[in-house]
């Protein structure tokens, strides 16, 4: 029964529609519930059967009469479940919970909802156990959920508990630290709603809100059912803070000193909280402090230094709220520096994540200042007490990654421009603090930048110079001599690599939508058409790929009407003199594609003759008869149409507003089968449909295969000492598959795509190495690939499996974009594009590539050579050694004896080499293709565990390292906080 049990609910969690379309939810409810009071079924198997009702509260409960009696049968199995099933116990409460606040008993002030939350209250003052014995445990993790059930029911109703509120502070009062912050938490929000349902009350005093102190009514709506104050309570209440102007205030004089105790009261206890408890019982406090006018934020004076000295992101941005809703009723002049310096330091500390800095420098843009001068909300803008040279500190440099970078650099230029007027009168600062001008720095940072994408840096390096351009474009492109300059160093940069066309267009596109000035988007394309056309003038210099960039450009560039297109022409029928007669489709289609624009330039006029040569000409030279069809077409429309008609023809029939005309448009020239032209058309999917997934998590070390014997095969023929490498490194030389690696994945459906995909057929997957780090793949082919039904009539066929063989060009990680052509059932063939395989570090670990007949002694001769090598190399000097790249590292990690053999026999057992005298360490072997060793003895010291490392490729350390310090759990072991 219990196995049937488990099965039918994962059945349902899979699909629930699928699972009730066997059965009614009414059915399976009654099922649940009968189970649940079956003393013959396990705790266990009970828990399991909660999860839908938990997952699912309204499927199954429906209404709310439905939901209240579902939750009277749960009360009633909670009151007979023993207290030592604790984990039980509290998933029930939480069943409960979701139950009554989905079906809205809450609200709807059931009888259900008042008994479950008298419960909860009985739960929650239960203090009679011995702290020391084995069942308070279990009473205490009951406590515990049953605090954070209240604190879900007060959230979803504001106002339930306000009665209660002596209660829970009395509780507060006298609670063990076990149980102090849970309920800490909760009186906190409770006494925030409370208030906040007193602000918006009409002729509410101070008497009321000492009765809200001193409430102790049973529950909430026996003691005052239509009371104003709890009024539209099952509605979650808004954030005072957000604006500050519109907060309800309470005025209650100076007569709440009860108030100020138990907030005093709070606030003195805070520190015992966790930093995350700590930032949500702030943020109450904040809330109520703002909202009653009797209770000065001088309150909280006692906590700023603390606060201040945080290095915990949650407790600043607490403290930060704090300043945006107190401003200088709580924050001196020399705090608000103290605070600014702060935010600054924390800015660029090195133990800070690069998450928290960025952090921290959005802060800065939106810092909110005693006195806030101008601005809108949300709007970024600088402090006034940032100085140039306080934010000296902050400009960019190389050594920043992208994302800090990009930050840096846009708090540096809105320093420049506050400080631009002094710039004008001769006294420009830089914000480095010297002399230089303000905008030079940033100015020679991004020629850096250019100057790294113009030597062939990589991917990474060459976005974050386009983005780091843009940005210098939105805050300098009025600066006349900046902005000519880069229209000159990007023509140049493109003539270099012209690779990089969709980066520059992207830029031009994003500066005519952006806060560019106006007019230079327009000037670079027309500088990139006049580069062009001069570096094709002879067109026998420049190579195919280049070709096609230079017409993707101008295709780009004809889209402009303020841009003269006569070069343009003259570039296209030397293109198509010379190489139409090479039936390059590609090129004849990117010539179409310049021409079509210039079909709809403004000026078509004065190119009339020549581009109806141009269009003559491919119509009967060109050496694809699909490019031919196309040019014959444009050259009629061009020849037989009025412009105002050609334009209307090439805009696709679109209406003024953008929307498709639906009457009769080109009829003339659109098939008139649309099935056929959809069957003859790739189309594209706007998700994945399926992804590659690794069949292990090991990945490389159930592909990755060597030639070595098992420990127990023989020794093989002798090999004396000095010739082990020799023979090693020239049968190596001599393998093709020693440098390649196997990687098997399945293909798996992606949860977000769609019903039309459910059986695929004639999926090609195709692969382009990133980086250059591995040799071209060739395509791969999978016969089919069906989705799996939820309740299929017998087991699935596994999914089909790919088979990866990479040849790396460096023993690095890496990443595979893929995409796939596939048919669906409907024989329509779409595209699509695949999430990027990435290839870990330990996928490329293979054992060492010896000969068959090779035994363990020889083997471990060969790793004491090579280890010899490798460490004799280093201590040498490398003066004379021909392979200065060798090294050896050391790695140390806090680990117990049996945690060691098994992080040894999960890991390296593949690899290890075995040694008959060494009874402690182990040694082992790795081989990275294409030729790279690393090579390790782990042995235990008395206070940790050392991983002595030598390896030919001291670029691998860093890799190792991260590996090492993945598997041993090192951030763990010395606290780093992630």
């Amino acid at each position: 029964m219990a196995v049937s049990w488990v099965e039918r609910i994962a059945s349902f969690l899979r699909s629930p529609s699928q699972f009730l379309s066997s059965t009614t939810a009414e059915v399976f409810l009654v099922e649940l519930l009968r189970e649940q009071r079956d003393d013959r079924v396990t705790y266990d198997v009970k828990l399991i059967m909660l999860s839908p009702l938990c997952e699912h509260p309204m499927l199954l409960c429906p209404s709310a009469c439905v939901g209240e009696e579902t939750s009277l049968e749960l009360m009633s199995v909670f009151s007979h479940c023993p207290a030592k099933h604790a984990e039980f116990r509290c998933q029930l409460l939480l069943t409960l919970t979701t139950v009554l606040v989905s079906t809205c008993c809450v609200s709807t002030h059931s009888h259900a909802s008042r008994d479950f939350l008298e419960l909860l209250l009985q739960l929650v003052q239960d203090t009679s156990y011995d702290p020391h014995g084995d069942v308070p445990s279990a009473l205490r993790s009951t406590r515990a959920a049953a605090c954070e059930c209240l604190r879900e029911l007060e959230a979803c109703s504001p106002g339930l508990l306000s009665p209660h509120l002596e209660l829970l502070n009395g509780l507060r009062q006298q609670e063990n630290p076990r149980h102090h912050q849970a309920l800490s938490g909760l009186y906190a929000v409770v006494l925030r709603n409370g208030v906040h349902l007193l602000a918006r009350q009409t002729g509410a005093g101070p008497e009321s809100l000492k009765a809200l102190l001193g409430g102790n009514a049973v529950v909430a709506w026996d003691a005052e059912p239509d009371s104003a104050a709890l009024i539209n309570r099952d509605a979650p209440l808004p954030s005072v803070l957000v604006p500050v102007g519109a907060a309800p205030t309470f005025q209650t004089g100076p007569e709440c000193k009860e108030l100020r105790s138990v907030l005093s009261s709070l606030l003195e206890e805070s520190y015992l909280l966790t930093p995350l408890s700590q930032a949500a019982l702030l943020h109450a406090l904040i809330e109520i402090v703002a909202m009653v006018s009797g209770v000065s934020p001088a309150i909280f004076k006692a906590q700023l230094l603390r606060l201040l000295g945080t290095s915990k992101v949650c407790l600043f941005h607490a403290t930060l709220l704090m300043k945006a809703a107190f401003t200088d009723s709580l924050f001196s002049a020399e705090d608000e520096a103290f605070v600014l310096k702060r935010l600054v330091a924390l800015c660029q500390h090195p133990l800070m994540s690069t998450a928290a800095k960025l952090f921290y420098t959005d802060c800065l843009l939106h810092f909110p200042e005693n006195r806030p001068i101008g601005g809108a909300d949300g709007e970024e803008a600088l402090p006034v007490l940032l100085t140039p040279r306080l934010a000296a500190a902050l400009v960019p440099t190389v050594f920043n990654d992208p994302a800090t970078m990009l930050a840096r650099l846009n708090v540096a230029a809105l320093v420049y421009l506050e400080e631009e007027e002094g710039e004008e009168h001769g006294k420009e600062e830089d914000v480095r603090g010297g002399a230089g001008g303000g905008p030079t720095y940033l100015w020679d940072h991004l020629k850096l930048l250019l100057h790294v994408a113009e030597q062939g840096g990589d991917r990474g390096g060459v976005v974050t110079f386009f983005r780091v351009a843009f940005l210098f474009l939105c805050h300098f492109s009025h600066v006349e001599r900046y902005a000519a300059d880069l229209r000159r160093r990007l023509c140049g940069l493109y003539l270099r690599h012209t690779r990089l066309a969709p980066h520059i267009l992207n830029l031009a596109d994003r500066a005519q939508d952006g806060p560019v000035e106006p007019g230079w988007a327009v000037a670079l394309l027309r500088s990139l058409q006049g580069a062009v056309v001069t570096a094709g003038a002879s067109l026998s210099g420049v190579s195919l790929p280049d070709l096609h960039w230079h017409l993707r450009v101008l295709a780009r560039v004809a889209e402009e009407g303020q841009i003269s297109q006569g070069s343009t022409v003259d570039f296209l029928f030397a293109v198509t003199s010379t190489a139409s007669r090479n039936g390059d489709w590609r090129l004849g289609s990117d010539a179409l594609a310049v021409c079509r624009h210039l079909l709809a330039h403004p000026g078509l006029d004065a190119l009339l003759c020549p581009l109806a040569d141009v269009l003559q000409h491919m119509a009967c030279h060109h050496g694809d008869t699909d490019i031919q069809d196309h040019a014959r077409l444009y050259y009629t429309l061009l020849t037989t149409l009025s412009q105002e008609k050609l334009g209307g023809v090439l805009s696709g029939g679109a209406t003024k507003e953008g929307r498709q005309d639906k009457k009769r448009s080109l009829t003339s020239i659109v098939a008139e089968s649309q099935d056929l032209t959809s069957a003859l058309t790739v189309h594209k999917a706007r998700t994945p449909v399926f992804q590659l997934v690794a069949q292990d998590r090991l990945g490389g070390l159930s592909g990755s295969t060597g030639t070595r014997d098992d420990d127990s095969a023989g020794t093989g023929p002798g090999v004396p000492d000095a010739d082990v490498l020799s023979s090693y490194r020239s049968q190596l030389c001599g393998s093709s598959t020693a440098s390649e690696i196997s990687l098997s994945y399945e293909l798996r459906y992606l949860d977000a795509s769609g019903p039309g995909f459910d059986q695929l057929f004639s999926i090609r997957l195709h692969f382009e190495p990133s980086d250059g780090r591995y040799a071209e793949l060739s395509d791969v082919c999978v016969p089919r690939l069906f989705r799996e039904r939820a309740t299929p009539p017998s087991s699935p066929p596994p999914p089909p499996t790919v088979t990866l063989t990479l040849s790396p060009r460096a023993p690095y990680p890496g990443t595979l974009r893929c995409s796939a052509v596939f048919t669906t059932q409907d024989e329509l063939t779409w595209h699509s594009a695949l999430p990027d395989v990435h290839v870990a570090f330990r996928q490329m670990f293979k054992p060492l590539p010896v000969p068959a007949s090779w035994g363990p002694a020889v083997q471990l001769r060969a790793f004491e050579q090579l280890w010899d090598e490798f460490c004799s190399s280093e201590e040498s000097g490398g003066g004379e050694d021909p392979s200065p790249d060798r090294a050896s590292s050391l790695f140390c990690s806090q680990l117990g004896e049996a945690a060691l053999e098994a992080l040894v026999e999960k890991h390296f057992a593949p690899y290890r080499v075995a040694d008959p005298c060494d009874e402690v360490g182990h040694k082992v072997l790795l081989f990275l293709p294409p030729r790279s060793h690393m090579l390790l003895k782990i042995s235990p010291q008395e206070d940790a565990v050392q991983f002595n490392m030598a390896t030919d490729n001291w670029r691998l350390l860093p890799h190792v390292n991260d590996f090492l310090r993945t598997v041993t759990g090192w951030e763990t072991q010395n606290g780093v906080d992630s």
